[in-house]
């Protein structure tokens, strides 16, 4: 083995070298081992692209038995009409087509769609409500908890007979659920189409972003410990391998995997093979040595007691058609606005991970269009949850340092493949829960680690600062756990409006979003206390500030429509205009003039200069 810091080399989304921005040259001083971001002027090869495909496919795995599992074990006990092979499939597959639209003609960033846990809130809300009204009744608490331990628990079979046990109350309960899916991706793509959250984006300076990072990774912290429970010898030695792989070994290089990555290249420069593979190779150790051991079982709520066909071809007509109901429209709101917020999340933080430049309003509306569109797509194929873009895969491209575009295509090809064969698509339910919560455990915690990382760019030691940031995470924490341990159900008598209230104290990162939006433009600030600069209102003025302004243009680049659909722009009606580019405003190119009294927002330059920094003033 062969260290060389000068060699690694990284994988950025797509573009040239000149798009990449510069890091700053104290920051390199202060921490000169650190593994720089680079860009490549070619996409990775094949092989080493397929196998960063699979790795996002087992993150992606992660995600979608959790939650498939958890939603499997709230329903009513009885039997299902179809196999859990197929709720997987028909959800890969909407996965698959949603992750190449997105990658494709959407944000344009390398991001892969899932089955977030935004779906899964409303949808447990939604099934639960389902209980008996005896249940539901004050001073019944020890009898609701010892009913949710035994639908837990339950064994799941398809049924064999018109006579099966509750088979109609599960059924309608996964219709109603499907329901709501539709009417999230309606909404969510009509949000897109009308470029709201996109300009709301512009308003949304590191006090908003870094207050939702941090409690979109701590809120998975039950899930994970849930499933790490089973086993927390495996579950331990894979995080133990994960961070050896990614951290100590991160810039190790082994000498049998050289590789050009361009073709006029004259040297032979390698790979640091144990970060880009920081996932697929912890995972395929655990899991092998789980099943000599025999430690790897089927959860009984995804196994299936027939055999999965090979070749199936997901179409809405295949079981039955999505219940629409006021119960489900109000959790569909719900999923709505809590998916919207957490993909805006996952697109500043893909962004700011490749250093680009904060992503517009066009490509944020963009994004949230297609990503309805896919939700739809997964309701109406019979999938209880839609699709949004995974924050554990925007971790991975953070833990492994790698992010091309054409990854993100080959996991769209390699899930909607999965998603054409349901006995392949079950496959993936034979990792151990404890490998799945290992696996969500890391990737969730640089999640965490990233949303603190965008405290520097605001005033740290500001009072103000200091309020927002602590009542945002706070409160997002302590209202859905209030809720759960509430020794009476919220109750507003009609059941609509208290689904559509539950679902939304319950959602982490709606509460701590909008919190922190509220408290972030209501409270006066100057806009360098608020991290924000002249012209840049976003979480990456600092970053952009650095970057020359040619190179800055360039990065904005790579949130544009491809050519063939920019010229179709011209003919979109006006109300979905905002889904393209708008023409650039020559004033504005050099941060345009300050408005009235902010004369000390001037960036560096024109002026007067950045105030030092907390930490700067403290060595001093």
């Amino acid at each position: 083995m062969s260290r060389s810091h000068p060699q690694t080399i990284q994988l950025r989304s797509v573009g040239s070298q000149q798009t990449q921005a510069p890091l700053s040259p104290q920051l390199a001083v202060q921490n000169p081992s650190s593994h720089s971001w680079a860009s490549l002027s070619r996409p990775p090869p094949w092989g080493l692209g397929c196998l960063l495909a699979l790795q996002h496919i087992l993150v992606l795995a992660s995600l979608l038995c959790a939650s498939h599992l958890l939603l499997l074990r709230s329903l009513p006990p009885g039997g299902l009409s179809y196999s859990p092979a197929h709720l997987l499939a028909s959800s890969l597959f909407a996965c698959g087509v949603s992750t190449t639209l997105q990658t494709w003609m959407g944000s344009r960033l390398p991001l892969v769609q899932a089955p977030s846990f935004e779906f899964l809130v409303p949808a447990l809300v939604l099934t639960n409500r389902k209980l008996p009204l005896a249940i539901q009744q004050p001073g019944n608490c020890e009898h609701r908890a010892r009913l949710r331990v035994g639908l837990a628990s339950h064994l799941l079979h398809p049924c064999e007979g018109p006579g099966c046990h509750s088979l109609e109350l599960r059924n309608t309960s996964l219709q109603e659920v499907s329901g709501a899916v539709v009417v999230s991706g309606l909404l969510q793509g009509m949000l897109g189409l009308l470029g709201a959250p996109g300009h709301l984006f512009l308003h949304c300076g590191p006090l908003v972003l870094a207050p939702s990072l941090v409690v979109a990774g701590l809120s998975a912290h039950r899930e994970v410990a849930l499933f790490c429970s089973g086993h927390w010898g495996l579950a331990l030695l894979l995080i133990l391998l994960m961070v050896v792989c990614s951290q100590h070994l991160g810039s190790c290089q082994l000498p049998p995997c050289p590789w050009r990555p361009a073709s006029t290249s004259s040297t032979c420069t390698r790979i640091p093979a144990f970060r880009l593979l920081s996932v697929l190779v912890p995972v395929a150790c655990v899991w092998i040595i789980s099943a000599l051991l025999g430690l790897s079982v089927i959860p009984l709520e995804l196994s299936a007691p027939t055999e999965a066909p090979w070749f199936w071809l997901p179409h809405p007509t295949e079981w039955v058609w999505p219940l629409l109901t006021p119960r489900a429209l109000a959790a569909g709101i719900s999923m709505a606005l809590a998916t919207s917020i957490s993909s805006l999340g996952c697109y500043a933080l893909c962004g700011w991970l490749l250093h680009l430049p904060h992503p517009p309003p066009h490509a944020c509306s963009r994004g949230l269009s297609l990503e309805g569109l896919g939700s739809v797509l997964a309701g109406l194929l019979g999938s209880p949850l839609g699709t949004a873009s995974s924050f554990p895969n925007v971790g991975t491209v953070s833990l492994i340092q790698a992010g091309p575009q054409r990854v993100a295509h080959l996991v769209g090809l390699l899930c909607v493949g999965l998603g054409l064969s349901p006995r392949l698509a079950h496959l993936l339910t034979t990792i151990p829960l404890p490998v799945l919560g290992g696996v969500l455990g890391v990737t969730q915690a640089v999640v965490v680690s990233t949303g603190f990382s965008n405290f520097h760019l605001a005033d740290i030691d500001s009072g103000r600062n200091v309020f927002i940031v602590g009542f945002s995470i706070f409160m997002a924490l302590l209202l859905p756990r209030w809720l759960r341990e509430a020794p009476v159900l919220l109750s507003t008598g009609w059941s609509p409006l208290d689904v559509l209230l539950h679902s939304l104290l319950a959602e982490h990162i709606f509460l701590a979003g909008l919190l922190g939006f509220l408290l972030e433009n209501t409270i006066p600030g100057t806009r360098l206390e608020r991290g924000l600069g002249q012209g840049l209102s976003s979480p990456f003025t600092a970053q952009e500030a650095r970057m020359p302004q040619n190179s800055r243009e360039k990065a904005a680049q790579e949130y544009e429509l491809p050519l063939p659909l920019q010229n179709l722009c011209p003919c979109i009606p006006q109300p979905a205009r905002c889904l393209c580019p708008l023409p650039e405003d020559p004033g504005n190119e050099e941060g345009g003039p300050a408005e009235p009294g902010e004369t000390a927002d001037l960036l560096p330059g024109f002026g007067e200069q950045y105030p030092r920094s907390s930490r700067e003033r403290r060595s001093h």
